[in-house]
């Protein structure tokens, strides 16, 4: 097994529906563009609150990948 260096960046999904939808809409965004994603670690969650109710969640991610040699 040889050693890797990663790149780490950071997004921030969001989603009407659920903390796991938002994590799912950054990543998929970063996975048109880049390529190797290996993880994801969540540095932030936050909404919006309409009603009483969570209306909107915003979710901030780091996601790493490898970088081709």
């Amino acid at each position: 097994m040889k050693d890797h260096v990663y790149k780490i960046i950071e997004l921030t999904g969001t989603s009407k529906v659920s903390i796991e939808e938002a994590v799912d809409s950054a990543i998929g965004q970063a996975n048109k563009t880049h390529k190797h994603l290996c993880w994801f670690q969540v540095i932030e969650t936050r909404g919006t609150i309409k009603e009483g109710k969570a209306l909107h969640w915003q979710v901030t991610i780091k996601v790493g990948f490898t970088l081709e040699t």
